[in-house]
């Protein structure tokens, strides 16, 4: 079978590839690869329990339970394997087997499965020597099931059959010049590859320029295309022009890695073939590996779609309040932008007496005449903002991240503050760190922006999931004590 590496300009879209057969898209590796652990871990728990009571003559087991730790363990494994990339595309196709990584998951896994049995009381349903022949087998399968991948990896990327579509590839010319479709097939495994060139112009200032320029359609096309990652093909002694894009690149929640150049894989003895590894150098790494944000948004769709139903009396008296206080609609919408700086409609309570969302909207002040009497409470208590439970239910948003402004004011502050476009690197929340600390209400200088700024990038650095539960919890208590927001 034979395959053909295919690149076009991403001015016009995305690069195609010609090849026969089906190409399967590298974002679905992650989900394989989880599937295939967890597949292995509870095929052991029932083998082990199988095996066990074989061999000492006893009843077969109560295999239902056998197959319930066997999830739970697969639950706890691939969470844990999840939080340091171990799916993700990029480590999976890597030729050596991560045998420190999976240990210390299994054995992590094994300690609190253990500590469940404890707390629960259920050791009497699953026999403790069950359990080491589960462990033991577990950890060779894991560690032969990850061997095997990855050999079926090699081979799909040798042969063009994995394709990896949500990547831009940004070049120079002389760079582009000496890559080879040998070259090529181990950077992006045959794949369609979104190309932009950057010119190599001798006047600097025209160069500069220039750069600006195409760095400004990748960020359309990052934006629109939902691109994951972005490499660079430069020569490494371009100092200038590589600090230039990689402070272009900041703003974009995509991983940034800067390639080898063309005398670094002649120093490196970089052999040209789909199987070898490539020299690269993170510049920028994702805001959140794909298990987190899959955990994040499986938590946003329960909490929403369960404070909906617990809030609807709320919603319904709300409703009618707005209604009697005055005239217009109950729910205002505004465009914001929300992750990657796609706009969207966000929904609030109506609290005014104007409906601003053009270039212009003033911001509340205090004792704002806009405001009604109604709106007062609602502001102050923030139940202005429970609609946006729809908008998080809806993808648009998540419960906790940073708070999204008007377009009006989130063009100025971006402009005033370079790390502002930080934010945009996760969806942005109803409540954040920001608001739990204190932060709420207007923002009537850059200097007060700029304070929540720190702590949404403080966010998006250390985010985990029991940061978003602590969040939540700070909120509410945050609501109670402070009715700093007008």
């Amino acid at each position: 079978m034979t395959s053909e590496i295919g690149l076009q300009d991403g001015k016009d879209g995305a690069g195609i590839v010609k090849r026969d057969g089906l190409i399967l898209p590298c974002e679905a590796v992650p989900y394989i690869l989880g599937t295939v652990d967890a597949l292995i871990i509870l095929a052991s728990g029932l083998f082990s329990g199988i095996c066990y009571h074989w061999y000492f003559d006893l009843a077969l087991p109560n295999l239902p339970v056998y197959a319930g730790v066997g999830l739970l363990a697969s639950l706890i494994h691939i969470i844990r394997l999840g939080e340091t990339g171990y799916y993700e595309f990029q480590n999976s196709a890597k030729p050596h087997v991560e045998f420190v990584e999976i240990a210390v998951a299994w054995v992590t896994t094994a300690l609190i499965l253990a500590f469940l049995a404890f707390l629960l009381k259920v050791g009497i349903s699953f026999s403790r020597g069950a359990f080491v022949i589960f462990f033991f087998v577990t950890f060779i399968g894991l560690l032969a099931g990850r061997k095997g991948m990855k050999a079926i990896l090699q081979v799909s990327l040798a042969r063009g059959a994995i394709g990896r579509r949500n990547i831009v590839l940004i070049v120079s010319s002389g760079e582009f010049a000496v890559l080879g479709a040998s070259d090529l097939l181990a950077l992006f495994g045959a794949a369609k590859v979104n190309r932009f060139t950057l010119a190599d112009e001798n006047d600097v200032q025209s160069r500069m320029l220039s750069d600006m320029r195409v760095l400004d359609r990748v960020a359309s096309f990052v934006t629109d295309q939902n691109t994951t990652e972005i490499l660079l093909a430069l020569p490494w002694n371009d100092v200038g022009r590589l600090d230039r894009i990689r402070d272009a690149l900041k703003k974009l929640p995509v991983a940034v890695r800067l390639l080898g150049d063309s005398r670094v894989r002649s120093l490196t003895n970089f052999s040209s073939s789909g199987q070898s590894s490539v020299l690269s150098i993170d510049i920028q790494g994702p805001p959140l590996t794909l298990t987190e944000q899959s955990v994040k948004r499986l938590m946003d769709i329960c909490i929403s779609f369960f404070a909906i139903i617990f809030f609807s009396p709320v919603f319904l008296i709300t409703a009618i309040a707005i209604k009697l206080d005055s005239p217009g609609p109950v729910i205002f919408r505004q465009y914001r932008k929300g992750f990657n700086g796609k706009q969207f409609l966000m929904y609030k309570f109506r609290t005014m007496t104007v409906l601003e969302n053009g270039a212009d909207v003033p911001q509340a002040k205090r004792n704002d005449p806009r405001i009604t009497k109604i709106g007062k409470l609602l502001r102050s208590t923030s139940i202005d903002e429970l609609p946006q439970l729809l908008n998080v239910l809806h993808g648009e948003m998540s419960v906790i991240g940073p708070r999204p402004h008007a377009i009006a004011h989130d063009t100025y502050f971006e402009n005033a503050l370079s790390e502002y476009a930080f934010r945009r690197h996760v969806k942005p929340g109803i409540t954040g760190w920001a608001q739990c600390n204190g932060a709420r209400g207007a923002t009537p200088s850059v200097d007060d922006v700029s304070a929540r700024v720190k702590l949404d990038l403080w966010y998006i650095n250390n985010w985990s999931l029991l940061l978003d539960v602590r969040i939540l919890m700070k909120t509410f208590f945050e609501v109670l004590r402070r009715r700093n927001a007008y």
